[in-house]
C-alpha cells in the first residue's frame, strides 16, 4: 500500500507505524508537512523506507490520510484529497466536518473518519470508526489498526462529535478548572478522591496546550460544566443533596 500522511505530529506518526506494523503485506509511507523538517524527522522515526515529500507534491497516492490539527482538517482535506487514487481518511478528532470535507472533495473514493481515543503513548485502545464510503482500502487499514490491538467500533460523525461534548470538551475543563481553583496543601491531607484529580490535573496539563484548546473550540459543554459548578456551589444542603442523589442515579 503506498500512503500519504499528511501532519508530521503524533498521531500521524501513529497511524503510519500502525499501518506499518499492522499490514501484512508491503508498505510506502510518505509524510507532508507545512514544515519540511518535521516530515523529515517523522519519516525517519517510522518505517524504514518512509520518505518526507514536499506540502504541494504532484505524486498521488492510494490512500491519504490527514492528520493535522482540527481547525485546518477540512482546509487540509481539500487541498490533499486530489493526490488519492482509491481512499481519503482522517485522525484529526472531530467528524462531522472532515467527512462532509470528504464527500464533497472525494466523492468517488472511499473514506474513512478515525478517531484514536487515547494518547499514541498508551496505545493500543479504542478507535471511533465513521466509514462514510467502505472498500478494500479502508478494510486493510481496519485490519492493520484491529492487528495491533486496538478495537475498532463503528459509529456516525454525528454521534461522535455529541459524544466528544462529553468525552473531551467537558471531562477536560472540569480537570483543568479543578486544577486552577486548588490550592498546594500537604500531600498527607490527600483522600483517594483528591488523589485521583490532581493525577487527571497532572495528565491533562502534561499535553499540548493548543490541542485542548483547539478541542475546547470545535466541540461544546464547557458552560455545562461551569454552569453545574454553579448549580452546586450555591445550592443549599437539601438542593446539594438532590444534585448528589441525581449524579448516583445517573451513573
Amino acid at each position: 500500500m503506498n500512503v500519504l500522511v499528511v501532519g508530521a505530529g503524533v498521531m500521524g506518526r501513529w497511524f503510519a507505524d500502525a499501518l506499518d506494523a499492522g499490514l501484512d503485506r508491503p508498505i510506502a509511507v510518505a509524510f507532508s508537512d507545512t514544515d519540511p523538517d518535521a516530515a523529515a524527522d517523522a519519516a525517519a522515526s517510522v518505517a524504514a523506507d518512509a520518505r518526507a515529500v514536499p506540502a504541494d507534491t504532484d505524486e498521488r497516492f492510494e490512500a491519504v490520510c490527514v492528520a493535522v490539527p482540527i481547525p485546518v482538517a477540512e482546509e487540509a482535506i481539500a487541498t490533499h484529497a486530489e493526490r488519492a487514487e482509491r481512499a481519503v481518511l482522517d485522525v484529526t478528532g472531530s467528524a462531522e466536518g472532515p467527512v462532509a470535507a470528504m464527500a464533497e472533495h472525494a466523492p468517488d473514493h472511499e473514506r474513512l473518519s478515525l478517531h484514536p481515543l487515547f494518547a499514541p503513548a498508551n496505545a493500543p485502545g479504542n478507535v471511533a470508526v465513521v466509514a462514510d464510503e467502505r472498500g478494500p482500502v479502508s478494510e486493510a487499514i481496519l485490519t492493520a489498526l484491529r492487528n495491533r490491538g486496538n478495537h475498532c467500533f463503528e459509529t456516525t460523525a454525528a454521534e461522535h462529535d455529541r459524544a466528544m461534548e462529553t468525552i473531551q470538551a467537558r471531562a477536560h475543563v472540569a480537570v483543568l478548572a479543578f486544577g486552577l481553583a486548588a490550592e498546594d496543601v500537604p500531600e498527607e491531607f490527600g483522600t483517594p478522591v483528591s488523589d485521583a484529580l490532581f493525577d487527571l490535573v497532572e495528565q491533562v496539563s502534561g499535553g499540548e496546550a493548543r490541542v485542548y484548546a483547539d478541542i475546547q473550540a470545535a466541540f461544546d459543554g464547557a458552560d455545562d460544566v461551569a454552569a453545574a459548578a454553579r448549580d452546586l456551589a450555591e445550592a443549599d444542603p437539601e438542593t446539594f443533596v438532590d444534585y448528589y442523589e441525581e449524579v448516583g442515579e445517573r451513573r
